[in-house]
C-alpha cells in the first residue's frame, strides 16, 4: 500500500510506501529534506505532521519525546506513513543549508573502471549519513594535514555508499596509494560536503551537462538525481575524453538516453585510436556544444573538468548568448605534492 505525502510550505508531493520511511521515500523521488544520522538518534529530520497518522518506528526517546509525539512531531528518518499525510518540512535548495561534517569511512570496494580510473566506494559508520546535494564534493584528509578533493558520483538518494571516481596522477601523493597499496577495509577520514556545483531545481531551462574525463562523476550524480526527481527538463550530456577507454562508464549515459526521452548523450573523443574504430564526434567537447547550439541564451550549463576546458567553455558559450549567471562549473585540478 502507498500513501501520498504533501510537504508544506513548498507544496511538493511524493508517494511513500507503507514499508519505507518518509525520508527514504522523499530521497528516492529526489526531494532533499534535512537529515543527519538516519537512525532516529540526532533529531535533525524532526518535523510536524499536520494531518494523517504515522508509525514512529525506531525513533529514540531522547531525540523524540512522548510530549513531542503528542504534539504531532515525528522523525522523518523513522516514521512510516499509515495514511495520506501533510507534513511540514523545510526543503534544502542550497549547499550552504547543509552542515559540513568530518567523518571516518571504510573502503568498501575498489573498482577499476579504466587503466587509470578507480571507483572508490566508501561506507560510513552505521550511525552516520552524509547529507549532500548532487554535484558536491568531499575533501579526503591525509595524515600530513593535506587534503584531496573528489566529487561525489552518487546521487543523494543512493547514499548507502559514497562513490568517488579517482584518476591516477603519476607521482600523486594520494592517487599513487589508491592504485598501489590501498585496499578494501582501509579507513579514510573526510570533510564535507562542499561546493556550489549542484542542480538549480527552480529553473525550467533545458540543461547542457559538459564533462571532461572524471568530471563525469558529478554530472552522473546530477543526472541520476534529476531522474529520481522525475525532472522532465531537456538534458544534453556531453562527455569528452581522449580515447574510447577513457569514456569509462559509456554504457551508463547510453542507458539514460535510451530510457528517457528528455535525455540526449553525445560522447566526443579528441584523440581516438585506430583500434577504437570510432565513428562518433571528435575534437574538443565544448566545441561540439558550440556546433550544436547556435543560440545558448535559453539554456543552463553545468560543466566539470580540467580548468582549460572550463575557461574555454565559459568564454565561448557566452559569445553564443549564454547568460553569465547560467554557467555553473567545477574545475578539476591535480597535485603531486
Amino acid at each position: 500500500m502507498s500513501y501520498q505525502v504533501t510537504v508544506q510550505p513548498s507544496g511538493r508531493q511524493f508517494v511513500a510506501e507503507a514499508d519505507e520511511t518518509i525520508l527514504d521515500a522523499a530521497l528516492r523521488q529526489g526531494l532533499t529534506m534535512p537529515y543527519g544520522c538516519k537512525d532516529g538518534a540526532c533529531g535533525a529530520c524532526k518535523g510536524h505532521v499536520q494531518s494523517g497518522s504515522v508509525d514512529h518506528g525506531k525513533a529514540q526517546a531522547h531525540a523524540l519525546k512522548d510530549e513531542e509525539k503528542a504534539a504531532g512531531l515525528a522523525l522523518y528518518c523513522c516514521a512510516k506513513a499509515q495514511s495520506d499525510l501533510v507534513i511540514e518540512c523545510k526543503q534544502i535548495i542550497s549547499g550552504s543549508q547543509i552542515p559540513v561534517k568530518t567523518l571516518p569511512s571504510r573502503i568498501e570496494k575498489l573498482e577499476k573502471l579504466a587503466p587509470d580510473v578507480i571507483a572508490m566506494h566508501l561506507r560510513l559508520p552505521a550511525s552516520e549519513r552524509l547529507q549532500f546535494l548532487a554535484g558536491q564534493y568531499i575533501d579526503i584528509l591525509l595524515k600530513d594535514g593535506k587534503k584531496r578533493s573528489f566529487s561525489l558520483a552518487n546521487a543523494p538518494h543512493d547514499d548507502a555508499l559514497l562513490q568517488l571516481h579517482i584518476r591516477h596522477v603519476p607521482g600523486g601523493l594520494f592517487t599513487e596509494q589508491v592504485f598501489s597499496t590501498m585496499k578494501v577495509r582501509d579507513i579514510l577520514r573526510f570533510n564535507g560536503p562542499h561546493g556550489s556545483f549542484y542542480l538549480r531545481e527552480d529553473s525550467p531551462k533545458p540543461m547542457i551537462l559538459l564533462a571532461g574525463g572524471t568530471g563525469f562523476a558529478p554530472i552522473k550524480a546530477i543526472v541520476e538525481h534529476a531522474i529520481a526527481e522525475n525532472c522532465l527538463r531537456p538534458m544534453f550530456v556531453y562527455w569528452g575524453a581522449k580515447t574510447l577507454v577513457d569514456l569509462y562508464q559509456n554504457a551508463l549515459p547510453e542507458k539514460w538516453a535510451a530510457a528517457h526521452a528528455n535525455i540526449r548523450y553525445i560522447p566526443v573523443l579528441s584523440e581516438p585510436t585506430v583500434g577504437d574504430a570510432w565513428k562518433g564526434r571528435t575534437g574538443f567537447v565544448h566545441q561540439a556544444v558550440l556546433a550544436d547550439f547556435q543560440d545558448l541564451s535559453g539554456y543552463q550549463v553545468y560543466a566539470c573538468g580540467a580548468p582549460v576546458m572550463i575557461e574555454a567553455a565559459q568564454r565561448d558559450f557566452m559569445t553564443q548568448g549564454l547568460p553569465a549567471e547560467e554557467f555553473f562549473a567545477d574545475a578539476f585540478t591535480f597535485s603531486t605534492t
